[in-house]
């Protein structure tokens, strides 16, 4: 027993030390400088020749969990989002953010929506860069830049605009072939600047989009589950129609 506690004591030391010292690294990456123009562009729409975001566009439903903690319904042919948290159901327009909740399996007014509404596109714009960013890169108003960075030439993206934090920006490291394998962050919900995140566990949606499932945090596993997509809900398992109230 004294040496299985004293292992365990050691294991804890090391996973301490690990996180202490991964913070502190991270505490001094300030935003890195970077060249804006062609060879960026470039190293973005190789990135998104990579991930095959032509076939976005033919990618009408999705459903996954995030984090084993938010799960969405997306029909972006209609722009309409089924989002699951905590104890409420919310369906929204993306285009305008109306729509209607039930929470604790009753219907709320339209106050309680607003509130429900507020959190549930905060968690949709947040839970869904994580699907897609890759195929956002080349978006209105983001701005690119190549970096020569410690681990080669990178492509800084930074968002003036849009989302729910505006202003924020990744590093992404990028493989020869195009495929992302990991990026930093400078973000306003995360104190710490410069944190590094995997992009790993690639699998191929219906169309043929490539979409990464797992992204490790240090020890932390922030995870893509369940993931389905189709052209029909009942392609992605789903009988009824759940953005009908």
């Amino acid at each position: 027993m004294k040496k299985l506690l004293k292992w365990i004591f050691g294991v804890l030391v090391i996973v301490i030390v690990c996180g202490i010292t991964y913070v502190r690294l991270a505490m001094g990456m300030s935003l890195p400088e970077g060249v804006a123009g062609i060879e960026a562009d470039a190293l973005a729409s190789k990135m998104m020749v990579k991930v095959n975001e032509q076939a976005w566009n033919d990618t009408r439903f999705l459903t996954w969990s995030f984090a084993e903690r938010n799960t969405y319904i997306w029909d972006r042919s209609r722009s309409l989002i089924h989002i699951s948290f905590d104890n409420a159901e919310v369906v929204l327009h993306s285009q305008d953010l109306s729509g209607w909740a039930i929470e604790h399996g009753e219907v709320v007014s339209d106050s309680e929506y607003e509130r429900l509404q507020e959190k549930a596109w905060s968690n949709f714009c947040n839970d869904s860069f994580w699907l897609i960013a890759p195929l956002k890169v080349m978006d209105d108003g983001v701005q690119r830049k190549l970096v020569d960075s410690d681990k080669g030439s990178a492509l800084l993206v930074t968002y003036p605009s849009g989302g729910v934090t505006p202003g924020d920006s990744y590093l992404w490291f990028i493989n020869e072939d195009g495929l992302p394998y990991a990026y930093r962050m400078w973000v306003d919900i995360i104190p710490v600047p410069g944190l590094e995140v995997s992009w790993e566990d690639w699998t191929e949606l219906h169309t043929g989009v490539l979409v990464a499932q797992k992204h490790m945090l240090g020890p932390l596993n922030i995870s893509i589950t369940d993931l389905k997509s189709g052209s029909t809900l009942e392609e992605i398992g789903l009988s009824k129609d759940p953005f009908v109230q």
